[in-house]
């Protein structure tokens, strides 16, 4: 293997480290929120379970990164590296804001402005790209919907329970969903580097003629994910756990529950979502069964404007990275 590549693939790595890092607040925001765990408690859960995903669902996210957004034939070690480090800029940039942005979104914005500069439109692969788009909608408005499906169907049964008693047995619940929720965001995000990183080992032709994902990349993903977690990302706890609405531990079982729903269906079908989108819409599903003013729809708003930007800006950041890679290696 050739030292580009494995350097690729060390950056490849420390983007899945940042993604665990940036995207922590999506797995524990809503459980130190409402103090069932201490932050460093629930890293170390969240991390312990974004591992344990390496050996459950699949690689059909995977696949789709790395075939089904830009044409295999597009992709080369210095697409692959503007891309990654792209998106590795907008994580940073929008982690010292404290903006809770999508990941997944600046990986793919990374890859396409890379192709687009490489090998122009015809890189592109369209369905691809209007599932990413679709997805990028849908994943929050199925967040919300499930969020606030499974708070009034808990509110129904529990209406006549002591509150103190529904406490107690939800903090407990919490433990469940947080669990469930970290093992959605890690089999979906770390697909992403996965994909990533079987794409780039294709293209330079080491998986022969079939696109595959070797299982020391998949464990490699996963652990760097997971140890990215449990870096952890506080400035985008505060804002996803405390700013869009305030949580019980009810609540914070609802949302996370209805966002882990929604992250293992889509890895299950090959669907790259963003976590960051399907919770802020589960936790702000939650907040709406209380009354619409409990949502901090201001604080919505600002989160959804660095969801529209995310692919554009990764791209353009990326698109300017190759063509300053291209000065100093071509």
């Amino acid at each position: 293997m050739s030292g580009l590549v494995v350097f690729i693939i060390l950056v490849a790595l420390i983007f899945d480290f940042i993604n665990g890092f940036h995207d922590a607040a999506n797995s524990i925001a809503t459980v130190v929120s409402t103090r069932v765990l201490s932050p460093m408690q629930a890293v170390a859960w969240a991390a312990l379970f974004n591992f344990i995903a390496a050996f459950g669902f699949g690689v059909s996210v995977a696949t789709t990164i790395g075939k089904g957004v830009v044409h295999p034939e597009a992709i080369n070690e210095y697409v692959i590296m503007a891309g990654l480090l792209g998106a590795i800029a907008w994580d940073l940039i929008t982690w010292y804001y404290g903006i809770p942005s999508s990941s997944s979104h600046a990986l793919i914005g990374g890859l396409t402005g890379a192709a687009l500069i490489s090998a122009g439109v015809s890189a592109l692969i369209p369905a691809g790209i209007y599932k990413v788009l679709l997805f990028l909608v849908l994943s929050p408005l199925l967040g919300l919907v499930l969020g606030f499906g499974i708070m009034v169907v808990v509110i129904r049964l529990f209406w006549r329970a002591r509150p103190g008693r529904v406490d107690i047995l939800f903090r407990r619940l919490q433990l469940v969903s947080a669990a469930l929720y970290s093992l959605g965001h890690g089999t979906n995000d770390a697909q992403k580097t996965m994909g990533i990183i079987a794409g780039l080992l294709f293209a330079s032709g080491y998986l022969g003629r079939e696109f595959y994902v070797p299982t020391w990349v998949i464990l490699s993903a996963h652990a760097a994910i997971a140890l990215g977690t449990m870096a952890g990302g506080w400035r985008i706890v505060k804002t996803m756990g405390m700013r869009i609405t305030k949580l019980k531990p009810v609540g914070g079982f609802c949302a996370e529950t209805a966002g882990a729903a929604t992250l293992i269906f889509t890895a299950i079908a090959g669907i790259p979502v963003s976590t960051t989108h399907t919770i802020t819409g589960a936790i702000a599903g939650v907040g709406a069964t209380t009354r619409l003013s409990a949502v901090r729809w201001g604080v919505a708003r600002q989160i959804v404007w660095a969801w529209i930007l995310t692919i554009p800006l990764s791209a353009a950041i990326a698109a300017a990275l190759f063509v300053l890679i291209k000065l100093l290696y071509l």
